[in-house]
């Protein structure tokens, strides 16, 4: 447990970085018109493919383990 306690806040500081990158690196799909009620209807059911859905997957993936990691420093 002394171990867990003293790795976790490193594996937060670099998971956070990492997810921070990963949304950073998205592209959004509705352009500012669509905020003041542009007709952008059709932009958000683009189909995700290559790097896109890999970076879409992994920045779930990265969302959880930050989640998890975050709980059980909660617990611990």
């Amino acid at each position: 447990m002394e171990m867990l306690s003293t790795v976790l806040p490193y594996a937060q500081i670099v998971l956070s970085i990492l997810l921070i990158i990963a949304v950073l690196l998205q592209q959004t799909g509705a352009g500012v018109g669509g905020a003041f009620g542009g007709d952008n209807f059709s932009a958000g059911f683009s189909t995700r493919r290559g790097f896109e859905r890999t970076l879409f997957r992994a920045t779930i993936v990265l969302g959880i383990l930050f989640a998890l990691s975050a709980f059980i420093a909660l617990i611990i």
